[in-house]
């Protein structure tokens, strides 16, 4: 029980089986924004890397800082408190040092095309060390890898030394084959550790605090089962602060929780590269639940190589109460690509309300030189309400040898108003953006597995208010037979039953 007042916590918090936490009304925990206080206690001492934890970094196991509320192989564990004013405080954007470094500002750049906000981390200046910078503490591959051939050495390094930025080297590690004990990060890297981190959990009950100011991800449990998530207000807009990220869980209910995220407001994920061993995240229920600012409300990917199935989403509202400022990228979100890869199928989503739309301009991520897609109005990164990304920054994975499949996915129900913006009305800048998987972004060996359409998607019974973009407000790449009934975009009623 931690009682009400200001808790400053120089470190993490380790919760064990049959440990319940609660946080009494006015209860506020400080954690340290120093990142040597989480390469302490760890459980593997890794010299001047300090002492770490295994963790996972987008989807990538390694040894890192410590999360800041931490758990591993542990049963019927609790997060509790007892309304929103017990809050838990990673404190991401207050400077550690005199040169003005914080956990966001590891960020560094942002890669999105015609962003509405968020170009940059917050805090970020011009040299200063981030996770995108070729770090030389990353030894060579030839040295951390000294089995693999020169071509696939090649192959995963990719052109130039941007693969030696923490945020590239640890994905070529797992290419690699090398093993977790040998991915070392922590002190002299710039991984951002989740705020709160499951591992290996069975029967967890997350509920009625408020969370904020999040270092990374404000959630990251990690193949968990039986795990509630109820009445917590996820606020956290710094980079990357996704709200909730469950990934190679099963049984999973997100029930009448609040989301203001700095990313995704939930994002279902299932590994990445070689990291699959947890197999897929499966039987996810989303109810109840509000959404404000998030570069997709519901999410499912980008990681998602092990593959993601059953998931249902219903009554919720996107309420996008930051839209002159801060707007709602995206309604509904899949992100993969050719290197992510995994399946998707069996998605419902149900009864959801967006009040104040979704961004009114378009934006994409970069796509590869050559690429066959016409960039012009292309919406997948922001500006549709619904977004299937099959190649989703394609250029950040030099290994592109996994063709994503994605299917049975069913839509209904869905309302969305229109806002004036800039002496723009609209609700959106296209109502559905697929971008189907690339076949020519396929670089591994030949012949290529087969590259499959997105197919058996239905939405139905939708009003999809008025995109900006009225002369085009579906647009569709490799979609077989995408059905829509009963769907109103810009005052008309349609029924067809589109590929491209």
């Amino acid at each position: 029980m931690i009682p009400k007042g200001y808790w400053y916590c120089a470190g993490p918090l380790v919760l064990r089986s049959n440990v319940h936490v609660h946080l009494q009304a006015g209860a506020h925990i400080l954690f340290s924004q120093n990142p040597e206080d989480y390469a302490r206690h760890g459980d593997f001492d890794c010299g001047a890397n300090g002492k770490l934890t295994l963790s996972r970094w987008q989807s990538n196991d390694c040894l890192n800082y410590s999360p800041m509320v931490y758990a591993v192989n542990a049963r019927n564990i609790a997060l509790t408190g007892e309304d929103w004013t017990s809050k838990l405080d990673g404190q991401g954007g207050v400077a550690f040092n005199e040169a003005g470094d914080c956990w966001w500002s590891w960020k560094g750049r942002n890669r999105t095309m015609n962003a509405v906000s968020q170009t940059t981390a917050p805090g970020y200046k011009e040299g200063q060390p981030t996770q995108v910078v070729p770090n030389p503490l990353n030894k060579p591959l030839a040295e951390a890898a000294p089995g693999l051939s020169a071509a696939l050495r090649k192959l995963i390094e990719g052109e130039g030394d941007k693969w030696r930025s923490d945020e590239r080297y640890l994905p070529a590690l797992s290419e690699a084959g090398v093993p977790v004990e040998q991915r070392v990060f922590g002190k002299g890297h710039y991984l951002r550790p989740p705020m709160i981190h499951f591992i290996n959990c069975t029967n967890v009950l997350l509920e009625g605090y408020h969370v904020q100011n999040t270092p990374f991800w404000q959630h990251h449990p990690v193949n968990c089962r039986n795990l509630v998530i109820r009445k917590v207000h996820a606020e956290s807009r710094g980079p990357n602060s996704d709200g909730f990220d469950p990934e190679a869980c099963d049984h999973v209910l997100v029930e009448d929780c609040v989301f203001d995220s700095g990313d995704d407001c939930i994002a279902i994920k299932a590994g990445k590269n070689r990291d699959t061993q947890y197999g897929p995240t499966r039987n996810i229920v989303i109810q109840g639940c509000t959404m404000h600012s998030g570069h997709g409300a519901v999410t499912l990917g980008s990681e998602m190589a092990g593959g993601i199935e059953h998931v249902y989403a219903r009554d919720l509202v996107f309420e996008n109460v930051h839209w002159q400022t801060d707007p709602l990228n995206i309604a509904i979100r899949l992100k993969t690509n050719m290197n992510r890869g995994g399946y998707l199928r069996h998605f419902y989503v149900k009864n959801v309300k967006v009040p104040n739309g979704v961004q009114l301009s378009a934006s994409h991520y970069t796509l590869l030189p050559g690429s066959p897609i016409d960039t012009k109005g292309l919406a997948t990164a922001a500006g549709a309400v619904i977004s299937f990304d099959c190649d989703y920054q394609p250029g950040a994975d030099s290994v592109r040898i996994r063709p994503p499949e994605v299917s049975d996915v069913h839509i209904e129900n869905i309302t969305v108003g229109n806002v004036t913006k800039g002496g723009t009305t609209g609700s959106c800048y296209q109502a559905i953006a697929i971008l189907g998987p690339v076949a020519s972004d396929y670089n591994g060996p030949q012949p290529a597995p087969p590259v499959l359409p997105v197919r058996r998607v239905t939405v139905t019974n939708c009003d999809f208010g008025n995109p900006v973009n009225a002369a085009q407000p579906v647009w569709l790449y490799n979609v077989a037979d995408l059905k829509l009934e009963n769907v109103t975009i810009g005052g008309k009623r349609l029924k067809a039953t589109l590929s491209s």
